[in-house]
């Protein structure tokens, strides 16, 4: 089975699984998707389309390869000399093909190396058949190998937990560095028509602007040349290390950003809901009534339902520690057949998407939230929020561009630099978020 093959026959199945929640709803005679369903054909749906996008890309490489057998199998009918068919040929950059992506672009840029500047090339007409939209081979404009990226997974970053689990995700224009949505400021109007033929209710809609930053995160590092030249294992010192930064500043920001100095209007300061935790001796108990204020609040300012809870790993760790008058923990794995539980999960709690939920809603942890806050400098917050409402565009492949300057040729320094664009919004409906504060989540003892 050729890798199209599969990808087919992957889109087959998403589309039966989505079919099959959908087709329970409709046997229920159910009009709307439960949180957990929605959840779910949202991730069907963005795999169909990645799959789908895929599907388009090799279906049109399967084309042009087919045209380019039928003319070389033309000329060697005429030439008659002997033809090697390459069946599969193996990627220019992994773990295992001993080419260094780091060395081939520094010895291009500032060797004229062609070998390298071929490696290259070939390298970026990998990546935009086989991994991302993208058409550019320019050197400033390097899509960086996938397996360098992979390495960033299992070093000690906080990550983009909340980035990757809590935010609806677009595609970034290719172009400007604003984005313009539209906000109803007045809508239309309703009422009872009294008497007949009279004039019906009408108001005339009004809208506001909201405008959306296009930031722009970037690291950078600078490598000896000697290191260049002579280390071995650079790709994976520099430039992961420069992923798991960009990573998780980006997602730090979506969560704390102030809406200046180049920073988006993070989900702290869009202005949800707010919800105040007092308690010098806090508990599960007394934060409970809390969570469910969060949700009631989404559903009477905003008339949507949240999606997840979000916050840090520590406050989870409050939540399992709990137990009752009876020293029974208060949240337990669903499997234990758990009665009058706070919360339910998996087992182990999970980094990102944790595996347990309350109040219906599953819990994504996230070390990017502070736990600074207050005026004892010793608290941090729960969000509960709606995935729908929260919207970040990315640039494809991002971070993907990686570049040198050689800023330090007198001391032989190389500047190695990774940086990408992204846009976010919490601002379309503020209140589809609530945020619970207070003295009650100061750092948790155990």
């Amino acid at each position: 089975m050729s890798f199209l093959d599969k990808v087919i026959e992957r889109r087959d199945a998403v589309k039966a699984e989505m079919d099959a929640v959908l087709e329970a709803v409709a046997k229920e005679n159910r009009t709307d998707l439960t949180a957990e369903e929605t959840e779910k054909v949202e991730a069907l749906v963005a795999e169909s389309r990645t799959l789908d996008d895929k599907i388009e890309k090799l279906t049109a490489q399967a084309a042009a390869d087919k045209k380019a057998e039928e003319a070389r199998k033309s000329v060697a009918s005429v030439a008659t000399p002997s033809v090697t068919t390459v069946t599969r040929e193996a990627r220019t950059y992994t773990s295992e093909s001993g080419n260094s992506f780091i060395m081939d672009a520094y010895n291009a840029q500032f060797k004229s190396d062609y070998s390298a500047q071929e490696r290259l090339a070939r390298h970026q007409r990998e990546e935009e058949i086989e991994r991302r939209d993208v058409g550019t081979s320019a050197f400033a404009g390097l899509v960086i190998p996938q397996y360098l990226v992979d390495l960033a997974a299992p070093l000690a970053r906080a990550g983009r937990p909340y980035a990757d689990f809590g935010t609806t995700k677009h595609t970034l224009p290719q172009a400007g560095m604003t984005l313009n949505i539209s906000r109803g400021t007045t809508g239309s109007s309703a009422a009872a028509q009294d008497p007949q033929n009279n004039g019906v209710s009408e108001t005339d809609m009004d809208d506001t602007l909201l405008t959306i930053d296009v930031i722009t995160v970037a690291g950078q590092q600078d490598v000896s040349r000697q290191a260049i030249e002579r280390g071995s294992g650079i790709d994976a010192f520099v430039v992961a290390d420069l992923i798991r930064a960009w990573q998780t500043k980006l997602d730090s920001l979506l969560i704390t950003g102030g809406g200046s100095s180049g920073e988006p209007t993070g989900l702290r300061s869009a202005g949800g809901n707010a919800v105040t935790f007092t308690s010098t001796a806090p508990t599960v108990a007394l934060l409970y009534p809390k969570l469910a204020d969060s949700i009631q609040k989404i559903q009477t300012n905003a008339f949507v339902n949240p999606t997840h809870w979000l916050m840090h790993p520590r406050r989870l760790a409050f939540f399992l520690a709990a137990v009752d008058g009876q020293n029974r923990p208060l949240v337990v794995p669903a499997a234990g057949g758990p009665m009058n539980a706070v919360g339910t999960g998996t087992g182990v709690a999970g980094y990102g998407n944790s595996g347990y939920q309350m109040l219906g809603l599953p819990i994504i942890t996230d070390a990017n939230i502070g736990t600074t806050y207050g005026t004892g400098t010793n608290q941090d917050e729960i969000y509960c929020i709606t995935a729908g409402e929260n919207h970040l565009w990315e640039q494809p492949g991002s971070p993907f561009a990686l570049r040198y300057d050689a800023t330090g040729a007198g001391s032989l320094t190389i500047k190695t630099v990774v940086y990408g664009y992204a846009a976010y919004t919490a601002g379309r409906y503020p209140k589809a978020n609530s945020i619970i504060s207070g003295t009650g989540l100061t750092a948790p003892t155990f």
